[in-house]
This record gives C-alpha cells, structure tokens and sequence, in this order.
C-alpha cells in the first residue's frame, strides 16, 4: 500500500477534532497526520497535542497567522512527507478502511493522479435529503469536497495547491476550482461502491447552501456567480500553463563518463 500523509485544516473545531483524529488513526496507510491550526482560539491545539502524546504521527503545524482553510491545506501539504496526500477537515471523519481503498486504487492505477472518497452526508436537514435530487448533487459535490481527495503529492504540486483568493475564502468555491482543474488535467474519478467519508452538518456549512441553489430553494447573487466563475476559470487556466511549462522542460543529459589511464 502507498503510506498518506493526512492534512486537516483546523479552526476552532475543539467540539469535533477527536471524532476526526480517531478516524485517522485507524486508517494503517496513514503514515503522517499533520493538523495545521488556523490561529484557533479554543483547545485545538491542546487535543492535537495529546494525541500527539499517545501517536507520534499525529503532529501540529501552526499558522503565523489565521489565513483560511485553503492557505491551511496548502501549508500542510508543504510539509507533508508522504507520496500520498488526503485532506479531511476537522468536523468531518473516514470510514474504516477508507484510504485502504485509495492507497489500492492509485497503487493499482500509476498513471491516475487522484482519486475520490464517496461522501455521505449526516444530519442535514430533512428537506434536502428528502429531495428528489439529494443523490445527484451529492454525487456531484463528492468530486469536490476537500474530505474526499487523496491525491499524489507531485500532482498537488503541479496545479498548484488550493485558490486561496478572498473571495473563495468568504464564499467557498475553491474546492470547485481546485476539482475543475484535476479534471481537466488529470481526470477526477471517484469510488462509487461504498460511502467512505462522513460528512456532518453544522449550521453556516458551504454544502448546505450549495444543495439549497441547485434544489431552487435558494437564489444565489449573480454577481457573486461570475467572480467564482471566473475565479475558478483563471485558477484553471495558470495549472494549465503550470503543467505545459514543467512537461517542456528537459532533464540535462548525463554527462559522459571519462576515463583516466592508470
């Protein structure tokens, strides 16, 4: 199996960190679990610490300053040790055996980037999940949610990290971009024979609002429509021009060996 490093970005999660940390600790391919505090103000960092204690793959990574969870991924990711990245966030949990089945999939497939954890949503309210297209868009939202990912580290590199523009950051979205620029580049399959990834309701959560516009029970701004549009086409644009730089450029030939006469 490929080893993972894990990334969670953390803000204020003290209520639901342990659920998230325990879930990781009993993935075995998780070889390094780095929580990356967001500037937290309430006992984060002091639960991280103690499962730091009892797991030494459980480490803290704090943020100079709190700069959103995207800029959080993306610090984590920079330390991360592993050919494998997973990204979860602190109020959401694994399945058991959840990156067992990632780590085989990419094992298995070494041309493929990526791969996606299907998602199942607890506890939103009854009139989503009672929607008739409560599936479809959360067979949609899987290919994006950050929890879902476990990608090759060189391949995160390559697009680039998460968008971390302010827009996103008050609205959401750049996961949607982030997705937009895997598939376009290197394709965003998901396993679809079994949930392996819980994601919980919390009242302001981006996923909520997301399924109430697609449902017609919530009017989005058109304004606010184009600058993620938009944001997201330019995100997609410069990984695009990021990957043609790096497969143009050339590895220098090894330099011929010389011999000396005895």
């Amino acid at each position: 199996m490929l080893p993972i490093s894990i990334i969670v970005p953390c803000y204020n999660a003290a209520a639901t960190l342990a659920r998230t940390l325990e879930s990781c600790l009993i993935q075995p391919e998780a070889a390094q679990i780095i929580v990356v505090d967001d500037g937290s103000a309430d006992d984060s960092m002091a639960i991280v610490r103690q499962y730091g204690e009892r797991d030494a793959r459980v480490g803290l990574l704090p943020m100079p300053v709190n700069g959103g969870a995207a800029r959080a991924r993306n610090w984590g990711a920079l330390h991360a040790d592993q050919p494998l990245l997973a990204f979860i966030d602190a109020d959401d949990e694994y399945f058991p055996a959840a990156l067992a089945a990632a780590s085989l999939y990419l094992e298995q497939h070494p041309a493929e980037a990526a791969i996606r954890l299907d998602v199942e949503f607890s506890g939103f309210p009854a009139d989503i999940t009672t929607h008739s297209a409560f599936d479809s868009l959360g067979a949609t939202l899987s290919n994006t949610v950050p929890s879902s990912l476990v990608i090759r580290r060189a391949a995160f590199a390559a697009l680039g990290g998460f968008p971390m523009d302010a827009f996103f950051r008050r609205n959401g979205g750049e996961d949607g971009a982030f997705s937009w620029a895997l598939r376009e580049l290197f394709g965003n399959q998901r396993l679809v024979d079994s949930k392996r990834v819980r994601m919980h309701y919390h009242a302001r959560i981006h996923a909520e609002r997301y399924f109430r516009i697609f449902m017609g029970m919530q009017q989005a701004r058109p304004e606010d429509v184009a600058e993620s549009f938009r944001l997201s086409e330019v995100f997609v644009e410069a990984a695009k021009a990021n990957l043609a730089q790096l497969r143009a450029l050339s590895a220098p030939a090894p330099e011929a060996a010389t011999t000396h006469p005895t």
